[in-house]
């Protein structure tokens, strides 16, 4: 059993988040330079919304608001798992490891979400 977390910096969800962050910044770092503000943008500002989510429902006090920060870092999720498809289909980069770590997140966030839809909090 897991210790509580004391920050949001402490979920392994926020890390793996934090993981996929990176991963779409190398990634998106090799699109052409005229997707500067098209689709590298999208993408990046997509993939930070995950993690900043999470960081700032991790805060919150009530369960509603909790869960309303984890739904926007899932729509968010949604949100970058088509710009791994759009990346792909126009041969921007190699996606297979951003998708597994974005797999990974959005399998997290659920749990994480579930938890504390299940929790007496």
């Amino acid at each position: 059993m897991r210790e509580p977390a004391k920050t949001f910096e402490d979920l392994l969800v926020w890390q793996k988040a934090h993981l996929f962050v990176l991963a779409v910044y190398r990634l998106s770092g090799a699109f052409p330079k005229y997707e500067m503000y098209g689709l590298s943008s999208q993408f990046r500002r997509a993939a930070v919304s995950i993690a900043a989510n999470i960081a700032e429902g991790f805060r919150k006090r009530s369960k509603a608001d909790k869960i309303r920060f984890l739904n926007i870092a899932q729509g968010s999720v949604e949100e970058c798992r088509y710009y791994l498809i759009l990346t792909k289909d126009l041969g921007y980069g190699d996606i297979s490891e951003t998708t597994l770590l974005l797999q990974e997140v959005s399998k997290l966030l659920e749990a994480y979400s579930r938890g504390i839809l299940n929790s007496d909090y």
